[in-house]
């Protein structure tokens, strides 16, 4: 099966690995015996179906939840079921996949106006006044 992330990048189901561990938390008697929360493990770096522009933004918007071996871990225990557990971690990935799918704007270099750069002299020359003034033991404007 595929899991679309965009008009232009799908995933395959198999490269994403779930893994169902004991959760820490509510869930009453169940929680010592059933394993609910869900670790979900996508391997970045051999990622057939990623741009590589895209996998950098990924690693570098995932931080530290991706190992040194460039596989992204996501922990989803919020919730009591395996399922809900199990789309919370899925839509987390997808979240991730969509934001690092999206190119930044590049940045344009801007000058500040002549209206601003007149205003910060004039406030600069007012500070320098008015420091002037407290040396001399003179009351500033």
């Amino acid at each position: 099966m595929v899991i679309q992330v965009n008009d232009r990048i799908a995933i395959e189901e198999n490269e994403v690995r779930l893994e169902f561990v004991h959760a820490s938390g509510p869930g009453g008697q169940n929680v010592n015996k059933v394993a609910t929360a869900v670790k979900l493990y996508f391997d970045v770096e051999r990622s057939a179906s990623l741009p590589p522009e895209v996998k950098r933004r990924l690693r570098s918007l995932a931080g530290r939840r991706v190992s040194r071996d460039g596989v992204l871990v996501l922990d989803a225990r919020r919730f009591r079921t395996q399922e809900a557990n199990r789309r919370d971690a899925l839509e987390r990935l997808l979240g991730l996949l969509r934001q690092a799918a999206v190119a930044p704007r590049p940045r344009r270099p801007t000058r500040p106006s002549a209206a601003s750069r007149a205003r910060r002299l004039e406030e600069k020359r007012h500070r320098g006044a008015v420091k002037q003034s407290r040396r001399q033991g003179l009351p500033a404007d």
